[in-house]
């Protein structure tokens, strides 16, 4: 269900949701315009401080206000997850109102990508700017047919012509190559829970059917490994994973236990394929193995002791081997998702946001994203069995159109 309306508003029951799963606006105006906001962040639709890519609804300030979180609060259930997508230099703000409102803050999970671009103010060119100074334009060549990230030019095959411009003044020309922001290649996700109404998780999972988080439902991986432990080494790898191994069947009894799991421990650090990438060109190929010490080397013992206590890992030829991204989440994102006359400037992989919608929401259960954009959020979780209320202003109508929309046909209204 999709709804036309304004997220401090909400026209859900007390108690009814059972996960929210959203993408807020970040409000990344300038520093002066957010300072200046901060003693009213909700004026008229005139007066709002323009934010990404100067589009207003991004400079509200709605996401830092308490008592708009606290309208989510009162529709969830008990015990109920939330993740709420935020930005680099704005999420703490949104953090704190998101702790003020009564939420408990349980976790930050991270996406890294390798797909963004700086948005960034080259200094020398601003200074011959304000000086009314006429740049030079040159050509700069390089063989191999190689590109440089981030130049404009042409490419001839065996190499490559790029235009460029010379500083025009001395003051430009000491100050060529300074800028003012880094690439961005991560955006926070705060993970908060709704405080529970029962004596403990156990009791309220058995009321609500929440509190919890689904993690052999986002495990890592579906590679099968065995573990033998007896006693604490048993019950430690139980209640830690194993260092984010999983914990399967348990087979047999007794001091010399062997048990099998499938996928890791899903980590809070999440990774698209162009970074997972560049992680595993870093780390090379790599095989999991034994305990080092139980192979009879200390290689690591002054940086780890000597893993007394620890369990032994036994890895499956073949199958727990690769680069370090195969520790975390992937998530895959495709142009052809957003689907035609969608000009939402920040549309989340449907890859991502299923894992995300798995991670919090019970079976069956109720997903509110109170600032639904582009509808990614929908598409996911009815393609994972979930149902979906979708909250939005200004983009409802884009939503509509890839929820039910030609891209979308199969997908049915599923309240």
């Amino acid at each position: 269900m999709i709804i036309q309306a304004d997220a401090r508003f909400l026209p859900l029951k007390d108690n009814s949701v059972d996960a929210v799963v959203t993408d807020p606006p970040y409000n990344l105006t300038s520093g002066d315009k957010r300072s200046a906001r901060r003693a009213t962040p909700l004026e008229s639709s005139r007066e709002k401080a323009r934010g990404f890519m100067g589009m207003k609804w991004d400079g509200t300030g709605v996401v830092f206000d308490p008592e708009m979180w606290a309208e989510v609060l009162r529709v969830m259930k008990p015990g109920a997850h939330m993740l709420a997508f935020g930005g680099s230099r704005t999420f703490h703000r949104v953090a704190c109102a998101i702790e003020d409102a009564g939420f408990e803050l349980r976790d930050c999970c991270m996406w890294i990508y390798g797909s963004g671009f700086p948005k960034s103010r080259d200094v020398s060119k601003a200074i011959d700017k304000a000086a009314g100074a006429e740049r030079t334009d040159g050509i700069r060549e390089w063989r191999g047919g190689q590109r440089r990230s981030g130049i404009k030019g042409e490419n001839l095959g065996t190499r490559t012509l790029a235009k460029f411009d010379t500083p025009a003044t001395d003051a430009a020309r000491a100050w060529s190559g300074w800028g003012t922001a880094l690439k961005p290649a991560y955006e926070p996700i705060i993970l908060a829970r709704k405080p529970l109404s029962e004596k403990n998780v156990v009791a309220n999972v058995l009321k609500w059917g929440t509190g919890a988080i689904n993690i052999d439902a986002c495990r890592i991986g579906t590679e099968q490994r065995s573990y033998r432990g007896s006693g604490a080494q048993k019950s430690k790898l139980l209640n830690h994973g194993a260092g984010d191994t999983g914990i399967g069947l348990m087979d047999g009894r007794g001091k010399d236990t062997e048990f099998s799991a499938t996928g890791r421990w899903p980590a809070n650090v999440i990774l698209d394929q162009e970074s997972a990438q560049l992680l595993d060109e870093q780390s090379g190929e790599l095989t999991s193995g034994a305990n080092p010490t139980r192979r009879g080397t200390d290689k690591f013992r002054g940086i780890y002791s000597a893993f007394e206590g620890q369990a032994e890992c036994v890895a499956h030829r073949g199958q727990d081997s690769g680069g370090a991204s195969r520790f975390f989440y992937t998530s895959k994102a495709s142009s052809a998702e957003r689907g035609e006359g969608n000009n939402h400037p920040t549309v989340k992989p449907v890859d991502l946001m299923e894992w995300l919608c798995k991670l919090v929401t019970p079976p069956n259960g109720l997903i509110l994203d109170c600032f639904y954009g582009s509808g990614s959020t929908g598409i996911a979780a009815v393609n994972s069995g979930f149902r979906i209320v979708g909250i939005d202003l200004e983009y409802h109508g884009i939503s509509r159109q890839r929820l039910y929309g030609p891209l979308f046909a199969k997908v049915i209204n599923s309240v």
